[in-house]
């Protein structure tokens, strides 16, 4: 039995849900967001999300409590939004933006220049004696994720040092170096 999708999502001011044909579109002051859905019911009832599956096959209850944290991040996105914050840590690691584009230097030869979708709004932060940090802001879970997946995999955190991008606030996994 699926705990998560047995819950209500509560719906809050300024934010519609529509279920049309198998889609769910979520407006809110700061976009729109469409998912599409199969093996369970959605209903919209007393300013309520609720999601129910039609019986207990291994799909229905797996699919059960997935749709409802979707509906869940859409509609927290649309009227909060989501924030995904970088720290860029090493020797002469250097980020800064133009618009929509991000143009990091993390010790290869050429900097690495990402052009990042319009939904999503960058921020760059350097201080002096502190780490750089890349801050995105969107009202899609998702695309902020997969941008901050992208800009991390460019220079991965090492275990010896540290050194490389990462979330701010993530514990890494440090190792002793040879021992002499």
């Amino acid at each position: 039995m699926s705990r998560i999708g047995n819950n209500p999502v509560a719906i809050p001011e300024g934010v519609t849900v529509e279920i049309k044909d198998n889609n769910i579109v979520v407006k809110g002051k700061l976009g729109e967001l469409t998912q599409e859905y199969s093996a369970v019911e959605v209903k919209v009832e007393d300013g309520q999300v609720w999601v129910t599956r039609p019986s207990n096959l291994k799909e229905h209850k797996a699919k059960h409590g997935l749709y409802r944290s979707l509906v869940e991040n859409m509609i927290e996105g649309v009227s909060k939004g989501w924030t995904k914050e970088l720290e860029l840590v090493g020797v002469g690691y250097r980020a800064s933006n133009q618009g929509q584009k991000l143009d990091l230097a993390l010790g290869f030869s050429h900097n690495i220049v990402l052009d990042l979708a319009p939904e999503v709004k960058v921020e760059t932060t350097s201080e002096k004696g502190k780490n750089p940090i890349v801050k995105l802001t969107s009202y899609d879970k998702q695309l902020v994720g997969q941008i901050a997946a992208k800009i991390r995999s460019f220079r991965k955190p090492e275990p010896y040092k540290g050194k490389g991008i990462k979330f701010v606030g993530e514990q890494l996994r440090r190792k002793a170096g040879k021992s002499a």
